[in-house]
């Protein structure tokens, strides 16, 4: 990761979208759709406990995040609808999620292909 961590300035929740919205104190500005966030999460349960331990998870087009809680001075917790609430996202997690968003979501889709899955889309919004 990073050498020298770059600090959110503001954090917002869009549930209606479904989107994280994270400002740094670079300018740098990321909306991280909560699926996105969820099948990335840094958590054992889906990262695995090493290389090639990675849990590809499914199914998570339309989850949502509840709550966020913040963790001393360097991450926050995601709790997510569908249960999931281990992951401690820093902020350089984040920040490389956001940056790196195009090559990491192409790879998910990629994986959920070669695994025979496919996204259901996201329902109407209304």
């Amino acid at each position: 990761m990073r050498k020298n961590t770059i600090r959110p300035t503001d954090i917002k929740l869009h549930q209606k979208s479904r989107v994280l919205e994270v400002a740094f104190e670079d300018g740098s500005r990321f909306s991280l759709p909560c699926e996105y966030l969820r099948v990335y999460s840094p958590s054992a349960e889906v990262r695995g406990h090493g290389p090639g331990q990675e849990v590809l998870q499914v199914g998570k087009e339309n989850v949502n995040i509840t709550n966020i809680e913040p963790v001393g001075t360097y991450a926050v917790c995601l709790h997510f609808d569908d249960g999931h609430s281990t992951g401690i996202y820093s902020w350089d997690w984040l920040y490389h999620l956001g940056t790196d968003f195009d090559e990491l979501w192409a790879q998910y889709l990629e994986r959920l292909e070669k695994a025979g899955h496919k996204r259901k889309p996201a329902p109407a919004a209304g």
